[in-house]
C-alpha cells in the first residue's frame, strides 16, 4: 500500500490537478465510483488506478474490471487518496487516463452543438449531460474554451462524457462552414433575434452556436447563420446560462422530431 505522498507516481498524479501539466503528460483524472464505471463501459483505455483499502472492498468487481484495463493498480491510504483527488471529500477511488482518446469526427446529421470560448467547467459539463439526455449528435468545442477533459467538466458531465460524440475545433468558424457545407443549417442563438427558438424546423439536420457565458456568440460566427434565434425573457432579465439555454432547444428538436414520426 502506498502511504508516502512523497512517492513518485504520487507526485506525478497530484501534478494533474494543474492544467499546464495534463497538457504535458497528455493524462487526465477519473474521479469516483460513477465516472470508472463509466469508463470502463465503454472501455476507455487507462493508466494508473488508485483506491483506498475500503473502495476495493466493497467494489472487488469493478476494482477487478480496472486493473485489467489499466497499465498499473495501486492500493493507497486514506490520506494519499484525498491528496491526488480535486474533490474535497473523495469517494475512494481515483484513475488517470489518456487524453484525446475519444475525440472524433462529429456527424453532420441530427441536432449538433458547437460551443464558442466557453469558460466554465461546470457549464460545459453540464451542456455535455443534458447533448447525451436529449439525443444530440455530438459538440464541437472551440479550442480557447475550457479543458474537455477538466475534472469538473468530467463530474459535471454526470458520466455522459464518455458517451457523447465530442471533438475540439482549432478553428471553429472554418469547422461551422464545413457543416453548413454538408447540408447542416446553422442556428445562432441571439438576444437580438426577431425569431423564437421554437419557431425553427429543428427536423432538419442543424448546428446549434452557442457563445461565451459572457461575451455570447462573436460576430464572426453569428453572420454564417442560416437562422438567429433568441429566448424569449422577462422584463428586467438580460440572459440565460448557456447551459439553460442549450437544454431548451436540444429538447425543443427533439420535441419536434417525435412530434413528426
Amino acid at each position: 500500500m502506498l502511504t508516502s505522498l512523497q512517492n513518485p507516481l504520487i507526485k506525478e498524479i497530484r501534478k494533474l490537478h494543474s492544467t499546464k501539466e495534463r497538457h504535458k503528460q497528455k493524462l487526465f483524472l477519473l474521479e469516483g465510483t460513477h465516472l470508472l464505471e463509466e469508463a470502463c463501459a465503454v472501455n476507455y483505455p487507462l493508466i494508473t488506478v488508485c483506491c483506498t483499502p475500503q473502495w476495493q472492498t466493497t467494489h472487488p468487481s469493478l476494482w477487478e474490471t480496472a486493473c485489467s484495463r489499466s497499465e498499473r493498480a495501486e492500493i493507497v491510504s486514506e490520506e494519499v487518496l484525498s491528496a491526488i483527488a480535486t474533490t474535497v471529500q473523495p469517494d475512494g477511488v481515483v484513475a488517470t487516463a489518456k487524453r484525446g482518446e475519444l475525440q472524433t469526427q462529429v456527424p453532420f446529421i441530427g441536432t449538433v452543438l458547437a460551443l464558442e470560448t466557453v469558460q466554465d467547467p461546470g457549464n460545459l459539463g453540464t451542456i455535455i449531460r443534458t447533448a447525451a439526455a436529449a439525443g444530440a449528435s455530438g459538440l464541437w468545442l472551440s479550442g480557447d474554451s475550457v479543458d474537455l477533459d477538466n475534472p469538473k467538466v468530467l463530474r459535471a458531465s454526470a458520466g455522459q462524457w464518455f458517451r457523447l460524440t465530442t471533438a475540439i475545433s482549432e478553428d471553429l468558424k472554418a469547422t461551422v462552414q464545413l457543416c453548413q457545407q454538408s447540408g447542416m443549417q446553422i442556428v445562432a442563438t441571439l438576444p437580438s433575434a426577431t425569431l423564437t427558438y421554437w419557431e425553427v424546423d429543428w427536423r432538419k439536420p442543424s448546428l446549434i452556436l452557442l457563445g461565451n457565458e459572457g461575451a455570447g456568440l462573436s460576430a464572426d460566427l453569428a453572420k454564417i447563420a442560416d437562422k438567429q434565434v433568441k429566448i424569449p425573457l422577462s422584463p428586467g432579465v438580460e440572459s440565460l446560462n448557456v447551459a439553460i439555454a442549450a437544454a431548451l432547444m436540444l429538447y425543443e428538436a427533439q420535441r419536434q422530431k417525435r412530434q413528426g414520426e
